[in-house]
């Protein structure tokens, strides 16, 4: 574990480099617009999604070196990814959405810059991810118009939108929520931008069909398991340890797995979708193991 912590922090310290490199400096005019959308990127988090990005990329043979171009493109791939990830939490903490008054421990961005400006960051995270995609250099095997395609598809209204929808209209019915609709906000919430995080790193990579199917698993099966965790997390854990307001969901009659489930039933659950995700890796033999571990840690979160 010790090992894997080590791999975490440097994999974050080097996507932080790329983010604060990505972004317009703070005092870019207008700086209001730029200070919010770097107060709310670097309002903290671990970087989870363009990490696990660079080690699907390592998996498929991408070395930490200036000149693997490989490497680099994952690099400026998970940055695109987090950037997409931060406008979403922007809107979600919205009074229209969630209405969240923190996130990560610090006051959500329209707490601190107003509604307006926080509507306007996610819509500049939003397009500044697409700009970040368009400047890689895409592999042999991966033309560039396949990574606008999946992030468009990933961030459009039959996904990320489509989920947040569905989380909104079942507001209220809780436990009334079919199985198959609850499945259907979590993979597309969730599952779906971890699940483009990763396979962007393997494409990056120039990974064989073969592999991206087997990334493609892997990072559906984590992403419901990472969902499941949070909905019980959102039950068991104080406000202090998640960093934002626990027990919101169970407060607002949300859908969620112990809703629907019960915790010991959801902490089964969790734990075959991550046996699930491990599973699908055994195509990369021992280039999977950072993954795998990645995998466990999830699984393993305080809960």
């Amino acid at each position: 574990m010790l090992i894997l912590s080590k791999y975490l922090k440097s994999r974050q310290k080097l996507v932080d480099a790329e983010l604060r490199r990505r972004l317009p400096g703070a005092k870019t005019r207008p700086a209001t617009i730029h200070e919010a959308m770097r107060y709310s990127v670097f309002a903290g988090g671990k970087r989870l999604r363009p990490v696990l990005g660079l080690a699907a990329a390592e998996a498929c043979g991408a070395e930490e070196k200036k000149d693997d171009i490989g490497f680099t493109n994952a690099l400026a791939l998970g940055a695109a990814v987090e950037i997409l990830h931060t406008y979403t939490l922007i809107h979600d903490d919205l009074p229209c959405m969630d209405d969240d008054d923190f996130r990560r421990g610090n006051p959500t961005c329209h707490k601190v810059y107003g509604e307006g400006i926080a509507v306007l960051a996610g819509d500049a995270l939003l397009t500044l991810a697409f700009e970040i995609v368009a400047d890689i250099k895409a592999p042999k095997r991966y033309p560039l118009a396949d990574f606008v395609r999946e992030l468009s598809d990933t961030g459009g209204s039959r996904k990320l939108i489509g989920g947040q929808v569905m989380d909104l209209e079942g507001e209220g019915q809780g436990a009334e929520i079919t199985p198959a609709q609850l499945r259907y906000i979590h993979e597309s919430k969730t599952a779906a931008l971890l699940t483009t995080a990763i396979r962007f790193g393997g494409m990056a990579a120039n990974a064989t069909p073969k592999q991206l199917e087997a990334l493609t698993v892997f990072g559906h099966s984590l992403g419901l398991a990472f969902q499941v965790i949070d909905d019980i997390l959102d039950v068991t854990q104080t406000s202090e340890k998640l960093g934002k307001s626990a027990g919101k969901d169970q407060a607002a009659g949300k859908a969620t797995y112990p809703a629907q489930f019960g915790l010991e039933k959801s902490r089964a659950e969790a734990a075959m979708l991550t046996a699930r995700a491990r599973e699908a890796l055994q195509v990369f033999g021992a280039r999977g193991e950072r993954l795998r571990e990645i995998a466990d840690y999830l699984l393993d979160r305080d809960y």
